[in-house]
């Protein structure tokens, strides 16, 4: 977006693999602790019977908060539990098919690691953000692409298109990713794994986040 128009950036978060057991209660007390604009569900290995079973939940306190319901790589079971949006990988399907299959109000995020090339690509085929990143070591998955903050300005500076930030982003490293330009800073363990607590580290997302200068 346009400096004069952009909005603060906002937390956008990624689940765990693991997304049973009390998952649902850590999910309702991040979101219950501080505004978050999105939930992407990314689990791996599943049929989506099972994934479906997993998301259900999820996707009713999302919609209880009032936050949008993503999910990773899967248009099939986007389509299947009606959800807000779908996140596409580089691998996973076109996002001009994508809008064919979930209509024209889904959300679609497309995965362009650290190039320019990609993200203009998702644009020109009717992404509505792109996400780039790793930015910063992380253990949800291996990194194989490494991207600096000053893509995110680059973007900000060409096009209106929302920018996701990802990759390793915790409360003490987030904040050169919000000044250069992020809309969205994706964040999965930097919440589930923090040693407070899930609720601690989305106040204290909420507190980096509302300490931003007025555009």
């Amino acid at each position: 977006m346009t400096q004069a128009t952009r909005i603060p950036c906002q937390l956008y978060l990624i689940s765990p693999l693991d997304v049973g057991g009390d998952f649902p209660d850590q999910l309702t007390a991040a979101l219950d602790a501080g505004t978050v604009a999105a939930f992407q569900f990314r689990v791996k290995g599943l049929d989506q019977h099972d994934a479906a079973r997993l998301a259900e939940p999820l996707q009713a306190i999302c919609a209880a908060h009032d936050t949008a319901f993503i999910v990773n790589d899967d248009v099939a079971l986007a389509k299947r539990l009606g959800a807000d949006g779908v996140h596409l990988g580089q691998g996973d399907g076109n996002p001009k098919e994508a809008r064919r299959i979930l209509g024209p109000d889904a959300q679609i995020g497309v995965t362009c690691h650290a190039s320019r090339h990609l993200a203009m690509e998702a644009g020109e085929a009717g992404a509505d953000y792109v996400a780039f990143g790793a930015f910063y070591p992380t253990t949800t998955k291996a990194v194989e692409h490494h991207a600096e903050p000053e893509i995110l300005s680059w973007w900000q500076g060409m096009f209106e298109l929302p920018c996701v930030a990802i990759g390793g982003i915790t409360v003490d490293n987030a904040r050169p990713l919000i000044e250069a330009g992020a809309d969205f800073i994706a964040v999965s363990g930097g919440v589930w794994a923090h040693p407070d607590g899930v609720a601690a580290a989305v106040r204290a997302f909420d507190a980096l986040l509302n300490d931003q200068p007025n555009e």
